[in-house]
């Protein structure tokens, strides 16, 4: 068939993208807190953090155990530094050190949480605030975020821990921002426990990421006596079509607040902001703190408490600079000491110390209730499938509601269709919606068939391999080509960490996901080949996670005589230990290991479905014994659904 054609002569890129920033920019001015009286903000308050719970998919229990164990010390100039480890979830440990000053206290205590640096708590840049706030009399816990320093999949071997190993947990329900809330308030309650820090007055800093844990964990831990978050505090509005990473992302986040309004549930509590002049991420700059800022202080004017917030910006580049430190030392010594009025405080010539120093365990010897991202992942979709395989019977209708509910499609879409005429045998067409997608088509149209045949991919129409589209065509389809949202002639231009990451993150905010938005794009199309050109029979067939929208497509709407999926996962369970290579952000669907899994929406589906070079999640592919299993289930789901009408035969093609 040759190079294709281009349904438009100039490419949309960052369309999709720039759409949502205009919707985030509507959610901003939407969320106006209630400022009328300070009962109704304290109702108001307590509303939202239940809210934020159930988004985040984590419970606090304040009487967890926490088993602190010390493997090891270095003493240093009027304090030692002790490598610790504890329970921070059941079963789940967390790895740090506690700079503690020489003397029995009761000293102050402030936790420290960093950014994205994968060596964690060991990067000199987060060290340095320990050394720091020991030599000025305070108790440091500095410790790693899950996925990160010494909690990273392989002890020794650092990695980032977002992108699809964080995102790996909404598929269980869970979120890489909630396991930090909680992580970091048992690091709270570890602080609280110990016989030399007063319990009365914690403290809670960190930079970038660090600072985004620091905000969330004073907006939900009432323990936290003064915060001060640097370089991490903008709006969620700015979030949207940002590169932040999804240790940052409250799904659904943007239903129901703006980040002014977790900046106020600190008050009357003391928050200082650092933000800085040069900071290279625009959801830090001094323009979105400010407009957070303002908007937060009407609640500290209902508590008369303005001298508790302020901000300070520094002419520097994104970080936790020197300055911003003593800035830090002279904040805490006013609301945890009780000293000063609050004005940077000079900080003490420190050394910093080798990052062996301060591991908690010998490289590659970490215990196993050290659990990894991946490792959990796996062992709790697996727990999770356990459960699934056990039921002996699925409502369909209850099945297609839940379903429906956790990809958060919305509403059918309304079609407008714009023709361009043909070039090289192919029509060349839009369809426009009402609510603004633009979705680029072309369509070779045989005359002789009422057949159609929607191909899709995940990297855009021009990715279809030829041989394939050869083939539909001797076996007499009509042929449809679709640049899904954020595919083809729509993709995004801004750099990415991983595919899809901008675009599933922002939408993820709005209360959508993108797998949702591409079930119902081809439903869609399904929609209009059926109306305009009278098909009779149309069959999905998507390359990578395009081929998951067309099973749920299929799932959910019906009216699809086939599916074919091309190199697509067959089940979200995480396999292997390691950071999916395979799939790209689009994949993720919040609780859908706790619905089922892709067996339970091929039979929901009841038709023929076919997976061609399926792949795990770790990117390995089947052998001969693996795709005997998967078939094994997907029959035996499709036998407890008893639909009636079973047309769902299963086939499963892997050249390993």
């Amino acid at each position: 068939m040759n190079e294709l054609p281009r349904p438009w002569f100039e490419d949309l890129n960052n369309y999709v993208i720039d759409n949502l920033k205009l919707e985030a920019t509507k959610r901003f001015a939407t969320h106006q807190l209630p400022t009328d009286s300070l009962s109704h903000w304290k109702s108001y308050a307590k509303e939202l953090r239940e809210k934020i719970w159930k988004k985040l998919g984590t419970v606090y229990e304040p009487n967890l155990a926490l088993n602190m164990q010390e493997t090891g010390s270095v003493k240093m100039k009027g304090y030692s530094v002790k490598n610790i480890t504890w329970q921070s979830r059941p079963g789940i440990y967390t790895t740090g050190n506690l700079y503690v000053p020489d003397g029995p206290g009761p000293f102050p205590a402030v936790i420290n949480m960093h950014g994205h640096w994968s060596q964690g708590r060991l990067a000199g840049r987060v060290q340095s605030r320990g050394h720091s706030l020991a030599q000025n009399g305070y108790v440091c816990l500095c410790l790693d975020a899950w996925g990160s320093g010494e909690r990273s999949s392989r002890h020794g071997e650092y990695e980032y821990h977002g992108s699809n190993l964080g995102a790996s947990l909404m598929n269980i329900g869970e979120t890489l921002m909630g396991a930090q809330v909680v992580d970091n308030m048992n690091g709270v309650s570890l602080l609280a426990s110990l016989k030399y820090v007063n319990a009365e007055k914690i403290g809670a800093t960190g930079a970038s990421g660090g600072g985004n844990q620091t905000m969330w964990l004073a907006a939900m831990d009432e323990r936290i006596v003064a915060a001060v978050p640097v370089v991490s505090v903008g709006t969620f509005e700015s979030y949207v079509g940002g590169t932040n990473c999804v240790c940052e992302l409250l799904p659904e986040g943007l239903t129901i607040a703006e980040e002014s309004a977790i900046i106020a549930l600190m008050a009357p509590r003391a928050v200082k902001i650092c933000n800085c002049l040069h900071d290279c991420n625009p959801t830090f700059s001094p323009s979105e703190m400010l407009r957070t800022y303002n908007a937060a202080r009407q609640i500290f004017s209902l508590y008369k408490a303005e001298d508790q917030q302020s901000y300070q910006i520094f002419n520097r580049p994104h970080g936790f600079f020197p300055e911003i430190r003593e800035s830090m030392l002279g904040w805490f010594e006013l609301h945890l000491k009780g000293k000063g009025i609050g004005a940077p405080k000079q900080e003490a010539p420190f050394g910093e110390l080798p990052e062996q120093d301060l591991m908690i365990f010998e490289t590659g010897k970490r215990p196993a209730e050290v659990i990894s991202i991946a490792a959990y992942c796996n062992s709790k979709g697996t727990e999770l499938r356990k459960t699934f395989l056990k039921r002996t019977s699925f409502s369909e209708k209850t099945e297609r509601k839940k379903l429906e509910a956790m990809l958060l499609v919305g509403m059918p879409l309304e079609p407008i269709i714009h023709e361009y005429g043909k070039q090289k045998g192919w029509d060349k067409l839009c369809i426009e919606t009402n609510c603004g997608k633009m979705l680029p088509i072309l369509l070779k149209a045989n005359k002789k068939s009422l057949e159609y045949r929607i191909f899709t991919h995940s990297a855009g129409m021009e990715k279809i391999p030829d041989e394939i589209l050869q083939k539909a065509q001797k076996e007499q389809y009509n042929i449809v080509l679709v640049d899904l949202s954020g595919t083809g002639q729509t993709a995004e231009l801004e750099p990415r960490v991983c595919n899809f990451h901008q675009l599933s993150r922002s939408l993820l905010w709005l209360g959508r996901t993108l797998m949702g938005e591409w079930t119902r794009e081809l439903d869609c199309v399904n929609s209009v080949l059926r109306l305009r050109y009278k098909a009779d029979n149309v069959s999905f067939h998507g390359y990578g996670d395009t081929g998951l929208a067309a099973l749920f497509a299929a799932t959910l709407y019906g009216k699809v005589s086939s599916v074919t999926l091309e190199s697509a996962p067959l089940s979200y369970q995480f396999f292997g230990d390691k950071i999916p290579i395979n799939a790209s952000m689009a994949m993720h669907i919040p609780g859908f290991l706790k619905w089922g899994d892709l067996s339970l929406a091929a039979a929901l589906a009841n038709c023929p479905t076919t997976f061609i070079n399926p792949v795990f999640t770790d990117g390995s592919k089947l052998d001969e014994s693996d795709v005997t299993k998967w078939k094994n289930e997907f029959n035996s789901i499709r036998k407890k659904c008893r639909f009636g009408d079973d047309r769902g035969d299963i086939t499963i093609i892997s050249n390993k």
